[in-house]
Formats: structure tokens, C-alpha cells, sequence
């Protein structure tokens, strides 16, 4: 993280970020503020950044209006005449054409126009005198307390008898304690106090405000009517006015503060490898992989059976319908039915269901762990979105995964070998048969040749031509059933591979996309608090 300070288009970059990111994981109260203060900001940033706005705040007899006659110089609250009593806002200006849209969108009606500044670095500000914060009249409360979020500076008004009135405090102006970089404090009526009660006075009311949480916020004694530090108070807004800064000062203590509402979403745990391959290798044993993968070992030594077989028993083996067959996944599909081709697996049971359910659910948690209650929520949420779709998205994915079920090259010559032993059996058995059966016809019998020597010395030729090629057939036969078996291991594992690789795209696209896209939801959310509270 950069240790640069922000600026104000980072700070409300960052809450909007917030805002558009957090909905429905943060309460909706507190995105409708945070919206509605991207609002206000932008809106008050449009209109006359060069002009400063300080509200003038204060309870009942705290002498506000009285203090602003001062300030400006003349009775400006009582010269205007629709205005007899504080229950509007009042502006003065010194640019009172400059200011006109501002104070539109401030809703101020009543305003005056002066041409003396108060302080030769005031020529853009302008000074509002609120109506009191604790009025009867439930109207100007709501005033002042508006205002009191739209104003670039506050100008807190307090008299020695209220000065410590908890209300006042807890109410009104602990509320703001992150603007005390444009928050002045002015103890009117400092007339009325002995000069050795002063110091104590002004000392417990610095001391109060800093326990308001506005430490960097300044305590000026002024008298109203004596003009007794009224000089001070002019240099104070001026010096606010001068800085140009108040406006964004203002803001970003706005931003902070409703980003220190906001809770973080946390930082999640890593997710470690294993855990989606564990995910992985669920799903895939709840869709079937192991099934379709047994059913690539049988089918392969089904049709080897049939082809290197001894052909006198291998027909059998055709009678047996093929394992892949079955579960619709023979010869494969072409064309657009590629798309679209299903399995002919059954459908999920409970048990395989509840395992799919259970798998999705502890990755979900494994994935949220760290994270705060809302955002783990919706983790789990997004994971749970795919269990409806999952079950079609994998029997589909199993259909389109391209299966070793082809036949191995030395099937055809085991075949073809026999097919000849059995013909050689066969003209064996047909030359004894004719050596036997042609006397009885008249014909001549067929000379039957027999070995001469040796330990089969006397056999027949063609028995043994025959015991031959009974024996040569079980021994291939034998013989290809052992590699068949070796060769169908192989081929189950490939499948097996071929087919988590398929759930695994699945898995990452139905459940592992989401889940990360709520986690990076929750770390730009904290990364953007981060950046709207420092």
C-alpha cells in the first residue's frame, strides 16, 4: 500500500468503489448515506470551488446572529427585513452573483451582499447565520442540522453559561469531530466573565471540545458587543478562507467519516491447492467420474475379448451389451448434437447429491474463512448458486469428454492369428473326418501322415494339428486377456484423468469463478476503506 496521503478524487473514488461493491454485504442505511454524500460532494465540487462557505452554529442566547453583526461590520441579521427572527438561513456575500448557484443548492433564500471583506483573504466566503440547533421549532433544527452537512467550515458559537451543555456536545458537535481541520469555536459574551475566570473558562471549554474528538479545533474568546476579539475571529476565517482548502478539508473528513461506519470485510485465508483439487475430486466421484471411468476398463476388455478371443466362445462376449453403451457414451456424436448430447447416467441420488452439496458448501467456507459475517454469507451464497445447474453443466461436460475407447493395434493380428489356428483346427478335424468317412463311400482314404520320431513319434499330424491350434487359441486367448486387463487399468486411469480435467473446468466455472469474484469483491471493498479512512 503506497504511503502517499490520498487525495479527495482518491478518497471518493475509493467510497464509490465501496458503495457499488458492497451492495448487500454492507447495511443499506449506510450505502444510502454514502451515496447520498457522493452526491453532495459532487455536486458542491461543480459549483464555485473558489468560494468558501462557514456555517455559523450555536444554541439559543449564544449571540450568533449578534456575532455575525460584528464580523461583518453591521446589523446585516436584523437589516433584512423579511428575515425578524432566526428561523432562515441567512447569507452574506461579497460576490453575490459569483455565489448565486451555490447558495441555490445550499436552498439559502435570504442573503446579503456586503463589499468590505472582513479580512483582505475573504473575498470569496460566504457567511451563513443558522437558525439554533436546539430550537422549539422542529423546522429550523432540521436546518441547521442540513446545513451542518454542507457547509466547507463550521463556526461553533457557545456563551459562558451553556458552554458545557452535554446536549450541545453529544449532539451537535461531537458529531463532526473529524472536521476539526475547518471547525473554529468561539466563546461569545466573554465580557460577562471576571478577567481571572477567563483563562479557566476558555482552558475547560478547550478541554471539553477535545474530549469531543476535535483536538486540532480552536477556542477563540470574543465579546460580540465589546468587538473584544472579534479581530482574531475575522483572521481565524480568513486564514480558512485563505487556504482555498476548507471545501476539500470539508469532504474528506465527510468521506472518512462514513467510511469509518463501515465495517471491513476482512481479509480472507488463502486458498490452498489442495483444497480445490479435494473440491474437484468430490464432484467429480458425486457425477459419476469413477462409474464412466470403470465402464472405459470393461468396455475395452469386452471388445478385446471379442476380437482376440478364441473364436469358439468369443461370440459370447457380444451378447453382453458394452458398459459405454449403456451409459450413453458410445460412438460419439458429430455435428450440433455435440453441444447438446447427454449422458444416459442416471440422475444425481440423495446420497451423491448431499456429497455435490456438501463438497461446494466447505470450499465456500475453506475459501470465506477470515472474512466478516455478511461476506462470508455471500461467499457461500455465490457457491450455492451453482448446485442447481452443476448436475446438467458435469453430465454434459462427462458427454463431450473424449474417452480412450478406441482399440489397440495388435488386436487385429491376435484376431487374424485366431482365426487361422481355428481354420487349421478345423482342416485338422476335416482330414481325420475324411480319412475316416471316404472308405464307406468307395473313395479312396486320405493318407494320413504321422510323425515318424521323437517324443510325439506315431501321433497323427493332424491331431496334433488340431490339439495345436486348440492350444495356440487359449494361449492368445490367455494371453491378450492378461494385457487386455493391464491395458484397461491404463485406459480407466486415463479416463479418469480426462474426466477431472472436464469437472474441474466445470468446477472452476460454476464455483470457483464466483467465489473468487466475491473475494476480490471483499478485497477491493477493504482496499478501498483503507483509502477513503487514512
Amino acid at each position: 500500500m503506497s504511503t502517499a496521503k490520498p487525495t479527495l478524487d482518491d478518497r471518493i473514488a475509493a467510497l464509490r468503489t465501496v458503495t457499488e461493491a458492497g451492495a448487500g454485504r454492507i447495511p443499506s442505511a449506510l450505502l444510502d448515506e454514502a451515496a447520498a454524500l457522493l452526491q453532495q460532494a459532487e455536486a458542491r465540487r461543480a459549483r464555485s470551488p473558489e468560494h468558501t462557505v462557514v456555517g455559523v452554529f450555536g444554541a439559543t442566547g449564544s449571540g450568533k446572529s449578534s456575532l455575525v453583526n460584528a464580523l461583518v461590520g453591521d446589523e446585516v441579521a436584523k437589516a433584512h427585513v423579511r428575515r425578524p427572527t432566526t428561523s432562515q438561513a441567512l447569507a452574506v456575500t461579497w460576490d453575490a452573483a459569483g455565489a448565486a448557484d451555490l447558495l441555490d443548492w445550499l436552498q439559502i433564500r435570504e442573503r446579503v451582499e456586503r463589499t468590505r471583506p472582513i479580512d483582505p483573504r475573504t473575498g470569496m466566503l460566504v457567511l451563513v447565520d443558522l437558525p439554533d440547533v436546539d430550537s422549539i421549532e422542529a423546522g429550523n433544527r432540521a436546518i441547521a442540522e442540513r446545513l451542518a452537512g454542507q457547509v466547507d467550515a463550521l463556526l461553533w458559537v457557545v456563551d459562558p453559561q451553556k458552554y458545557a451543555d452535554d446536549v450541545l456536545h453529544a449532539q451537535f458537535i461531537a458529531p463532526h469531530a473529524r472536521h476539526a481541520a475547518v471547525t473554529l469555536v468561539a466563546l461569545n459574551q466573554i465580557d460577562l466573565l471576571a478577567a481571572s475566570d477567563r483563562a479557566a473558562v476558555v482552558a475547560s471549554l478547550q478541554a471539553i471540545i477535545e474530549r469531543d474528538g476535535l483536538p486540532r479545533a480552536r477556542v477563540l474568546p470574543v465579546s460580540a458587543r465589546t468587538l473584544e476579539g472579534i479581530d482574531e475571529v475575522r483572521a481565524a476565517i480568513g486564514q480558512l478562507a485563505a487556504s482555498r482548502a476548507a471545501r476539500d478539508a470539508r469532504l474528506t473528513a465527510d468521506v472518512q467519516t462514513i467510511a469509518g461506519r463501515i465495517d471491513d470485510p476482512g481479509a480472507a485465508s488463502t486458498v490452498l491447492k489442495g483444497a480445490g483439487a479435494q473440491l474437484r475430486d468430490e464432484v467429480g466421484t458425486a457425477a459419476g467420474v469413477d462409474v464412466v471411468a470403470n465402464a472405459v476398463g470393461r468396455s475395452y476388455r469386452k471388445r478385446a475379448s471379442q476380437v482376440t478371443g478364441w473364436p469358439l466362445v468369443a461370440w459370447i462376449g457380444r451378447l453382453r451389451a458394452d458398459p459405454l453403451a449403456r451409459l450413453g457414451l458410445g460412438p460419439r456424436r458429430s455435428g450440433a448434437d455435440a453441444d447438446v448430447h447427454r449422458t444416459s447416467m442416471p440422475l444425481l441420488s440423495a446420497g451423491a447429491q448431499a456429497r455435490l452439496s456438501l463438497a461446494v458448501r466447505t470450499f465456500a467456507d475453506s475459501a470465506a474463512r477470515g472474512l466478516a459475517a455478511p461476506w462470508r454469507a455471500a461467499v457461500r451464497t455465490a457457491a450455492e448458486g451453482a448446485l442447481e445447474r452443476l448436475p446438467a453443466d458435469l453430465d454434459l461436460a462427462i458427454a463431450r469428454t473424449p474417452l480412450p475407447a478406441r482399440g489397440s493395434w495388435w488386436w487385429p493380428i491376435v484376431g487374424i492369428v485366431q482365426w487361422l489356428t481355428l481354420v487349421a483346427g478345423v482342416v485338422g478335424a476335416l482330414w481325420l473326418v475324411g480319412a475316416s468317412l471316404l472308405p464307406t463311400f468307395g473313395m479312396p482314404a486320405l493318407l494320413i501322415p504321422r510323425v515318424e520320431s521323437g517324443p510325439l513319434e506315431g501321433w497323427a499330424i493332424p491331431t496334433l494339428v488340431i490339439i495345436g491350434a486348440v492350444l495356440v487359441g487359449v494361449l492368445l486367448g490367455l494371453v491378450s486377456g492378461a494385457l487386455s486387463a493391464v491395458t484397461a487399468a491404463a485406459r480407466r486411469r486415463r479416463a479418469r484423468r480426462r474426466l477431472l480435467a472436464s469437472v474441474d473446468d466445470v468446477v472452476q466455472r460454476d464455483v470457483v469463478a464466483p467465489v473468487d469474484a466475491e473475494l476480490e469483491r471483499a478485497q477491493s471493498v477493504s482496499a478501498a476503506l483503507a483509502v477513503a479512512r487514512r
